[in-house]
């Protein structure tokens, strides 16, 4: 399965993601790069869509979890958005749904974030 990344930037220093398909150990490093990419660019606000990724594993979380480690080390955030059943249930039970900020919408999490969309 293929990762297809979209992004908008409504601002200077915001990004949203949005990600579609698995993101696992074959697809993670093209998310990392996103990633990077943004922060390098100057991106303090990074909302990941994850509505349409269908499935994510550990390597996938690990990508997640440094993106938002390199985007706080710069007063940053990172939120994600809409995750279905089976991929929030993985950031429950790893206890990361207390370390992200998750909300349903992409107007939720702009309006906690501060950007306008």
């Amino acid at each position: 399965m293929n990762l297809t990344i979209n992004s908008r930037i409504p601002s200077e220093t915001s990004c949203i993601m949005e990600v579609e398909g698995e993101v696992d150990v074959y697809t993670s490093p093209q998310l990392k790069q996103e990633i990077v990419d943004r922060a390098d660019a100057g991106t303090r606000h990074l909302i990941i869509n994850l509505a349409k990724v269908e499935y994510l594993d550990s390597t996938g979380l690990g990508v997640l979890i440094g993106g938002l480690k390199r985007l706080r080390e710069v007063e940053g955030n990172m939120a994600l958005v809409g995750p279905g059943m089976r991929i929030l249930r993985i950031f429950e039970i790893t206890g990361l749904d207390k370390i992200f900020d998750i909300y349903e919408t992409e107007e939720q999490a702009a309006a906690k974030e501060g950007i306008s969309l």
